[in-house]
């Protein structure tokens, strides 16, 4: 029988993983705010708020797409 000296916490060595690039989530935290408040403030019905509240999920994509319709492309 053979002993394994070899374990994954000596590959370690200290390395340190760091993200980057995440400043937009923020940003797109605070658009979901703004709009959950605009589409609910428009609703009549709960339906219309539960409609909002996935409205305000995807904002982005609908932002995206008219601006893509509005630009002709």
């Amino acid at each position: 029988m053979t002993t394994d000296t070899h374990s994954p916490r000596q590959d370690y060595q200290g390395r340190k993983v760091v993200y980057r690039g995440a400043a937009s989530a923020p940003l797109y935290g605070l658009g979901m705010i703004g709009a959950l408040i605009y589409y609910l403030g428009q609703a009549t019905t709960f339906w219309l708020g539960v409609l909002g509240f996935f409205k305000a999920i995807v904002w982005p994509a609908m932002l995206v797409y008219e601006l893509l319709k509005f630009l002709n492309m």
